[in-house]
């Protein structure tokens, strides 16, 4: 990611680490949600990235310090080109629809909530594919 170095990501790993999932699917949204909770974020700002494995699923929670999305614009996150009415000059293309997809083709479910000027979570749950071993 070309977001610099002036963040923190506090990363937290529990429970099982046997995962199946679809490797692509998971680094393309994983880069976009951990990228734009930087981008949005000031600097120095803390970004905190957790994992749950549980038996049958992942859950990827990363809650940022940023600028926060407005109720508004909440509506619309996922919607093709959508940019929120807050972001400004900070440059982006609006990729919510594009991870949303991306969750979507994994069977998963996305959530956000988001406080204007405080913070933003995001948590993505993913069903495990069956290993081929099953």
């Amino acid at each position: 990611m070309s977001v610099g170095s002036n963040h923190v990501i506090n990363f937290v790993s529990q429970g099982d680490d046997n995962a199946y999932l679809d490797e692509k699917l998971i680094h393309h949204i994983l880069s976009n949600l951990l990228s734009n909770a930087i981008k949005y974020s000031p600097q120095g700002g803390k970004v905190n990235f957790n994992l749950t494995c549980e038996p049958n699923q992942a859950t990827f929670e990363i809650k940022d310090c940023g600028i926060g999305i407005p109720p508004k614009d909440l509506e619309q996150l996922f919607s093709s080109f959508h940019r929120g009415s807050n972001v400004k000059s900070i440059p982006g293309t609006g990729l919510g629809s594009i991870v949303k997809q991306y969750v979507d083709l994994h069977g998963g479910t996305i959530t956000v909530s988001s406080t204007v000027g405080v913070e933003t979570t995001f948590i993505v749950v993913l069903p495990f594919i069956p290993s081929s071993d099953s």
